[in-house]
């Protein structure tokens, strides 16, 4: 039975496949790329368009994301049924080359975004409508569900001096639209002018998280298995930054954090009383892979009780200040490199701000943190909504 949301892939049929009929297409995509019946994007596009795909584009992780962690690249390679190139937009460029384009008039999107600024995926798609605006070529976004919502919007919006590709343009951790939405705010907003359409879901309504659109959970990468690992990554995707483990190398990526030093003693009855919506259940974890493989970490396992009062992003900055707080002879932040960048603090990176590493680090209260952020937040919601496809 077909979910109550249909995606974008599903509703290329209806009025879109005409235009595309004499067009060569490109495809950028990844497992997570398919309908309700599990068929590929590739199989979807050529049934509908036979022989028309010739070039494919696969983000950071992989056209089959089996690459595990940043800075792991991928190879060009070739599809082995249709004999045409894929080309890797996360090797030695991040950022596609006209003569990737050559052979296309179009390129298709279809990426699961999972709504959170450092996600890399959106970024990719926006060097490509770079790139389509200076050669001509059109743009079709195949949009997605936001996985934790289109309601809740959340944190600093990202200073120009902290940009890299964790975070080009000036949105929030938590931006709050779908990929297409926010591809049109890229375009619009940041200048990008392309020739842009988005096929839009049917169905999808803001308020909805992903339990609610019927649809079954594809991975877009790794390390965010569940979308429970999504609700929490805007905020724990910031432990990526120091010593303590964001729970790579275990079944529950995302959702556990911790350190063989952790003091969970301490934390937990200021977490759990000072965060709404979430439980923070000590526990202990030996992580496969990454920081402290193979060896015993004491940490913490969020359970999100309830997703409409749940903060993901001030909930774990308030975690890394009491580490920080409780730990300052073990507790350290990443020295470079991190996402390709060599020189700049990899947490300033995340967060978008150093001044909020320094407010952390200084004992500020995260209320005031928060409300040094609202006023420029609130300018971003105002002006995105503009961009906005669902009510």
């Amino acid at each position: 039975m077909p979910p109550c949301v249909t995606i974008g892939l599903e509703n290329l049929k209806h009025g879109f496949t005409s235009e595309l009929k004499d067009r060569r297409l490109g495809l950028l995509a990844n497992p997570a790329s398919v309908d309700f019946q599990f068929r590929h994007a590739v199989q979807v596009i050529q049934d509908l368009l036979p022989g028309r795909l010739t070039t494919l584009f696969s983000p950071q992780h992989g056209f089959y994301a089996e690459k595990q962690d940043n800075m792991i690249e991928s190879p060009h390679t070739r599809d082995p049924e249709l004999g045409i190139p894929i080309y890797s937009l996360y090797s030695r460029t991040r950022i596609p080359t006209p003569q990737m384009f050559d052979n296309l008039d179009t390129l298709i999107v279809d990426i699961q975004d999972v709504g959170t600024r450092v996600y890399t995926f959106i970024y990719t798609i926006s060097y490509c409508m770079e790139l389509a605006a200076r050669t001509g070529k059109s743009v079709i976004i195949l949009d997605r569900p936001n996985p934790i919502g289109g309601t809740r919007v959340e944190g600093n919006v990202l200073k120009q001096e902290c940009t890299s590709f964790v975070g080009r343009f000036p949105i929030p951790m938590r931006h709050g639209m779908t990929v297409g939405e926010i591809c049109r705010y890229f375009n619009q907003a940041c200048q990008i002018g392309c020739d842009l359409t988005v096929v839009p879901m049917s169905g999808w309504k803001r308020n909805m998280y992903w339990r609610n659109t019927g649809r079954t959970w594809i991975l877009p990468s790794p390390n965010l298995p569940t979308p429970l690992s999504c609700m929490v990554y805007p905020g724990q995707v910031i432990f990526e930054g120091t010593n303590i483990s964001e729970g790579r190398g275990t079944t529950l990526p995302f959702e556990y954090f911790g350190a063989p030093f952790m003091d969970t003693a301490a934390m937990a009855p200021i977490l759990n009383r000072e965060v709404a919506g979430a439980s923070f259940r000590p526990v202990y974890f030996q992580p496969t892979s990454g920081k402290w493989q193979g060896q015993v970490c004491k940490g913490f396992h969020i359970h999100v009780t309830d997703p409409d009062k749940f903060e993901p992003y001030a909930a774990s900055l308030l975690a890394l200040q009491l580490i920080i707080k409780c730990h300052p002879d073990d507790f350290e932040f990443k020295p470079p490199p991190y996402e390709y960048e060599y020189e700049r603090l990899p947490m300033d990176l995340i967060l978008g701000d150093a001044a909020i590493r320094t407010d952390l680090c200084a004992m500020t209260a995260i209320r005031e943190i928060k409300a040094r952020w609202q006023p420029e937040l609130e300018t971003f919601i105002a002006e995105s909504q503009a961009s906005y496809l669902y009510d």
